[in-house]
C-alpha cells in the first residue's frame, strides 16, 4: 500500500496542486486499499475533526492575526528604527540590525513569513543602497527570518506541542537559547562579510534621536513582556496569551499609533481567516494521513529498516533532524510536524529523552528546512514579496545554513543550551 500511496501524492505535488490535496489524496486512498471502500470513511472524517480539536491550536490564528496587524502598522519600523539607532554604525551593523529586527519581530509574530514580509520590505532597500550584494540581502533576510520560528511564540512549536502532547509553555522558553546563539553567529557573519567586502558604515545615531527611538519602541516591545511574562508569570496561558497579544495589536494600531481604521482591521481579519483555514486544513488532512501510515505500520517498518530501536538517544536525535532538515525542503513545515512527530514519538519515549529538546531541535530543523533548496517556503516567500529570480534569492544562503546546521549539532551535544532556561523557569 505505501508505495501506490505515496506515488500518488507526489504526482500530484508535481502537477502543481497545493500540499493539502496530495495529503487528502493519500490518506483517502489509505482508508480505501486498508478497508476494501469507502464504508469506513467516517473513520476519516472523525481523524480529520480529532487534529483540529485540540484547544491549544486556538492560539494559531489569534498569533497569525496580531502579526498581520502589526506588519500592515507601525509596530514593526519601530523596532526597525530603535535596532538601527544602536547598532546600525558598526561595521556590518546594517546586517546585524536586520538580524536582530528578525529576531525581535519573531518574538513579537512567531511567524517567518510576516518576519520576510515586514522586516525585508523596509530593510533591503537601504541595504542594497549601502553597497550589500543582493544575494547577500535576501539570503539573510530569508535564514534571520526563520529564528522567529524559534523565539515565542512560534507557531511551529503551538503545532508540535499538540501533537506530540508536550507543554507549549515549556518550549516556548527552550526556544529562547538556540534563537540568541543564531542570531550571535549570524552578526558575527555580517561583520566578517562587511569587512572582507569593503562595505561603509553609517552615521552614528545622536544619543537623543537613540533616546525617542527607544521610546516610540517601547509600546512595541510590549509584546514579547505579555508573552514571555504572562506565560512564566503564571497569568495566563499560551492560548490566553495569543488572545491578549491580538487585542494588545489592535489597542496599539487602531488607538494609539492610529495607523488602521476599522476597514483596515476587517481586511486584515479576512486574510487571517483565509491563511487559518489553510492551516487547519492541513492540520486535519495531516492528522489523517498519520493516522492512515500508522494503521499500515509504514513508520515501524522504515524505522526497523534502518535499525534506530538500538541506536543510542544522540544517533536517534541525528536521524531526527536529517529527516526533517530533508522532509522541509520539499514540504510545508506543518505538514512535515504533523507526518513525523507521531511516527519519531515511540522512538524517542524508548530512548529516554527529552521532548522538550525534541521539540527545540525539530522545529529548528524545520527552520533550516524552510530556507533551504530547491522547495523551502520562505525562499518562495522571498521571491514573491521582492520580485527576485530562484536562482538569485538561493544564490547566498549555503553560509547561513552552514551557521544553522552547525547550531544544530551543537544542541544534540549540548542539550542545556535549550534546556538551561527552561530547567531554571520549570524545575
Amino acid at each position: 500500500m505505501a508505495l501506490p500511496l505515496f506515488s500518488i501524492m507526489i504526482v500530484l505535488l508535481l502537477i502543481g496542486f497545493p500540499m493539502m490535496i496530495p495529503l487528502i489524496a493519500g490518506a483517502t486512498y489509505g482508508f480505501y486499499s486498508m478497508f476494501g471502500g469507502f464504508s469506513q470513511m467516517e473513520t476519516m472524517i472523525q481523524q480529520i475533526m480529532a487534529g483540529i480539536r485540540p484547544a491549544s491550536l486556538i492560539a494559531v490564528p489569534m498569533f497569525i492575526f496580531a502579526a498581520d496587524i502589526m506588519t500592515r502598522g507601525q509596530s514593526a519600523g519601530r523596532l526597525i528604527d530603535m535596532v538601527m539607532s544602536f547598532v546600525g554604525h558598526l561595521k556590518g551593523g546594517l546586517a546585524v540590525s536586520t538580524a536582530t529586527a528578525c529576531t525581535m519581530f519573531g518574538a513579537v509574530s512567531g511567524s517567518t513569513q510576516a518576519t520576510v514580509v515586514a522586516i525585508g520590505s523596509p530593510l533591503r532597500p537601504r541595504m542594497l543602497k549601502a553597497g550589500y550584494s543582493d544575494s547577500f540581502v535576501l539570503a539573510l533576510i530569508v535564514n534571520a527570518s526563520d529564528i522567529a520560528f524559534l523565539i515565542p511564540p512560534s507557531i511551529g512549536m503551538i503545532i508540535y506541542g499538540v501533537v506530540s502532547g508536550t507543554s507549549i509553555a515549556e518550549l516556548f522558553i527552550a526556544g529562547i537559547g538556540p534563537g540568541l546563539l543564531i542570531l550571535v553567529l549570524f552578526s558575527i557573519y555580517s561583520w566578517i562579510y562587511a569587512v572582507r567586502m569593503g562595505v561603509p558604515t553609517e552615521p552614528k545615531t545622536p544619543w537623543p534621536e537613540r533616546a525617542r527611538a527607544v521610546r516610540n519602541a517601547l509600546w512595541p516591545l510590549g509584546f514579547p513582556a505579555i508573552i514571555i511574562g504572562g506565560i512564566y508569570g503564571g497569568i495566563f496561558s499560551p492560548t490566553e496569551a495569543a488572545a491578549v497579544c491580538v487585542l494588545y495589536a489592535l489597542i496599539l494600531e487602531v488607538i494609539v499609533f492610529r495607523s488602521l481604521d476599522l476597514a483596515g482591521v476587517y481586511r486584515t481579519a479576512k486574510s487571517t481567516g483565509l491563511i487559518t483555514a489553510v492551516v487547519f486544513i492541513l492540520v486535519g488532512a495531516g492528522a489523517a494521513f498519520s493516522w492512515v501510515i500508522s494503521f499500515a505500520q509504514v513508520p515501524q517498518t522504515v524505522l526497523g529498516t534502518i535499525g534506530i530501536d538500538q541506536m543510542g538517544p544522540i544517533a536517534v536525535l541525528f536521524v531526527i533532524s536529517i529527516a526533517f532538515f530533508i522532509g522541509c525542503m520539499f514540504v510545508d513545515p506543518i505538514v512535515v510536524i504533523l507526518i513525523l512527530v507521531p511516527i519519531f514519538a515511540p522512538v524517542v519515549e524508548a530512548a529516554g529523552i527529552d521532548p522538550v529538546l525534541v521539540g527545540t531541535l525539530i522545529t529548528l530543523q524545520v527552520a533550516i528546512g524552510s530556507a533551504t533548496p530547491p522547495f523551502g517556503c520562505d525562499i518562495f516567500t522571498a521571491i514573491a514579496v521582492f520580485k527576485r529570480p530562484y536562482m538569485e534569492v538561493i544564490k547566498g544562503t549555503p553560509p547561513f545554513i552552514v551557521i544553522l546546521l552547525s547550531v544544530s549539532v551543537a544542541l544534540i551535544f549540548f542539550p542545556q543550551i535549550a534546556l538551561f532556561l527552561r530547567d531554571l523557569a520549570f524545575r
